[in-house]
């Protein structure tokens, strides 16, 4: 009867896993499964264990932005941000090797060894602000949009440089996914429009 009941168990671990790309341990408490389950599963290879605490299913395919979702279920309060927000957007060429994601400033950084983290303390408007929630891999990303990124790319240039910035703001001005008065809002919101307004009036020439 046990062993009856253990596979039962099993099967509604693997039905939530179909639901959700990514599946955490505590949604199986949600719905009163055991989480001791997931090693027998992660054993018998039909979950693998992606990060602590989230798992998937084998061979499923996996978006090029995975870690993004990896780390908005382990880091609820964060908020991706700069250069991978630029990726997420498609815009400038950069290729960050970490998921740059913005905390406020009393939450503590977590330790998290995979995927790498770099954290950015925002506060206020400027955390609240232009954010979107992008959908990946089954998990609600929040995300800031394309030209409150570009405005934070200005705000933090001493951290990224100024040719990053620049080459955000000429590439998403180019591609059409940014407007004048989104970024004259998140220039004000962040504070620096007086450092974005040459570059402002430059793209519009």
């Amino acid at each position: 009867m046990a062993s009856h009941s253990q596979s039962t168990q099993e099967d509604a671990i693997l039905a939530l896993a179909a639901e959700h790309p990514l599946l955490r341990a505590r949604e199986l408490r949600e719905h009163g499964l055991p989480t001791i389950a997931l090693s027998r599963l992660v054993g018998a290879g039909k979950l693998e264990r992606v990060a602590r605490g989230v798992y998937s299913r084998p061979g499923r395919a996996i978006s090029e932005h995975r870690s993004l979702a990896e780390i908005a279920l382990r880091v609820p309060r964060g908020v991706v941000c700069l250069l991978s927000a630029l990726r997420v957007h498609g815009i400038g060429t950069q290729a960050p090797s970490e998921v740059w994601l913005a905390l406020p400033s009393n939450v503590p950084a977590p330790r998290i060894d995979q995927p790498a983290l770099r954290a950015i303390r925002m506060s206020g408007p400027a955390l609240t602000e232009g954010m979107e929630h992008l959908l990946i891999d089954g998990v609600q990303v929040p995300v800031f949009n394309a030209a409150k990124t570009v405005a934070d790319c200005f705000k933090y240039r001493n951290k990224i440089g100024l040719d990053v910035a620049l080459e955000a703001l000429h590439d998403g001005w180019a591609q059409r996914k940014l407007t004048m008065d989104a970024l004259w809002h998140y220039a004000s919101v962040d504070r620096v429009a007086n450092v974005m307004r040459p570059y402002l009036e430059s793209v519009t020439l």
